[in-house]
């Protein structure tokens, strides 16, 4: 069975959905950024991701450097999820920008050619987005935002999925 490390962005689209996939996944490490921290939180799913994962790793406040990214250059992992990503996360895949945990997960996971899935949030020019109270909020993704995730089809080794769906398909082809 494949290893996976899988991170999480500060969205609520998709969210949800991913949760119940992590859970599916027999060996996954799951990476949060400080914005997921948050997010997860306001979606009350910290408990659901929690019983997913294997490690759990949280972007630091006191740390410039992302030292578990290493775990790529050790061969710990078959494969990168980025699920779900935010626009401004994919912006900084797109162009090459690594300041974050996930940013830096990102650029090593491609380094090492370890293979990459990303769902990002931004996937057409109109959405319903569970909001997390409830309901649904209808949101309008930018030109730059689209034109972000065109660009990083572009990129070898990187697989863009545009659903749930889509994600699921992929995962049942790694395992």
């Amino acid at each position: 069975m494949a290893r996976l490390a899988w991170g999480i962005t500060g969205a609520g689209h998709f969210l949800s959905d991913c949760a119940n996939l992590i859970l599916d996944q027999p060996d996954v490490d799951l990476f949060l950024s400080r914005a997921a921290e948050e997010v997860v939180r306001m979606y009350s799913l910290e408990e659901h991701l929690l019983r997913g994962s294997q490690r759990l790793f949280r972007e630091s406040r006191s740390r410039a450097s992302a030292p578990q990214v290493a775990r790529f250059f050790r061969g710990d992992y078959d494969w990168l999820i980025v699920a779900p990503a935010t626009g401004n996360t994919v912006a900084k895949f797109a162009h090459g920008i690594a300041d974050t945990l996930i940013s830096n997960l990102f650029a090593q996971a491609g380094k090492c050619r370890v293979p990459i899935i990303v769902l990002p949030t931004d996937v057409k020019p109109e959405i319903d987005s569970p909001g997390p109270k409830g309901g649904l909020v209808r949101v309008f993704p930018r030109p730059v935002d689209l034109e972000a995730v065109d660009h990083l089809r572009s990129f070898p080794g990187v697989t863009v999925v545009s659903s749930i769906a889509e994600l699921r398909h992929r995962l049942g082809l790694i395992g």
